[in-house]
């Protein structure tokens, strides 16, 4: 196994949509594959990340 990571990010994307997007990647993926999910701001490109295993 190793870990992966999926970016949802977006300078005009809003904050709902990026966590809506993440959440359905993370749905799908299913709960004993993801490790966690991440966010950061930076002059507002907003960006979400979610880690998961792989195999």
């Amino acid at each position: 196994m190793q870990v992966k990571f999926e970016v949802f990010r977006g300078l005009f994307s809003t904050w709902q949509s990026l966590f809506t997007q993440a959440a359905e990647f993370a749905s799908s993926i299913g709960k004993d594959r993801l490790i966690s999910i991440s966010h950061s701001e930076d002059k507002g490109d907003g960006v979400v990340t979610v880690w998961y295993w792989s195999e």
